[in-house]
């Protein structure tokens, strides 16, 4: 079974990255799209990145965004170094997963996907992109 699987976690706590080309070839766009809209105001998921994931805690905390911030620049920017990785470490593991988290958000928000019903309407490649990025979220995951 654990043929089929995209990460394994090894006897020696690494995670094996079990990734064809394309697969390789997505990851690595979804990092530097992260890393691109950190950087780049005029990127159209900047604003995404930016916003209070729950408004309620931190919408008047400067710190707490300023934090939020740093991180998700910091592990985009470790997944873009790994991206060609076969193994990782907890670490970069985690700047794999918070990294495709931020970016499945972002493709959400700036295409309005934020239902069942609306991924459902959506085109053909959205919506294997979509699911192809929430298959390696929860294979990644399953390795914490």
């Amino acid at each position: 079974m654990a043929i089929n699987r995209l990460f394994i976690r090894r006897r020696d706590g690494r995670v094996e990255v079990r990734l064809n080309e394309r697969g390789r070839e997505l990851v690595r766009d979804l990092f530097e799209q992260v890393v691109a809209a950190e950087r780049d105001p005029a990127h159209e998921w900047h604003a995404s990145l930016s916003t209070p994931i729950d408004p309620s805690n931190d919408e008047d905390d400067p710190v707490a965004i300023l934090t939020r911030q740093s991180e998700t620049s910091t592990n985009a920017e470790l997944a873009v170094m790994t991206a060609d990785e076969q193994f990782l470490n907890d670490r970069e593991a985690w700047a794999w997963l918070t990294t495709m988290q931020v970016a499945l958000r972002s493709i959400a928000v700036t295409n309005g996907l934020l239902s069942d019903e609306k991924l459902a309407q959506s085109d053909e490649e959205m919506r294997a992109r979509v699911q192809a990025l929430q298959q390696l979220l929860f294979s990644l995951a399953e390795c914490f």
